[in-house]
């Protein structure tokens, strides 16, 4: 089992994708983050359970939302 902090060292500068507690899925490159894994990303994708996508550009996330991480 890789340990979440482990994970992102070797993912910055990496598409990533998060699944969040709320059911959506953000997609983008890992720039920075922090012993509390918040994370920022950039070129950000969201996308939902209904498959609609939106692009949100660089985003700031808070690390209780996330449930997995996943290299892209």
């Amino acid at each position: 089992m890789v340990m979440p902090l482990a994970l992102l060292e070797k993912t910055v500068d990496k598409r990533i994708s998060l699944l969040l507690k709320d059911g959506r899925v953000l997609e983008g490159k890992l720039t920075g983050y922090d012993e509390y894994m918040n994370m920022v990303l950039d070129e950000t994708v969201e996308r939902t359970a209904s498959a609609d996508e939106r692009r949100l550009g660089t985003v700031v996330l808070r690390g209780n939302n996330v449930v997995s991480i996943a290299l892209l």
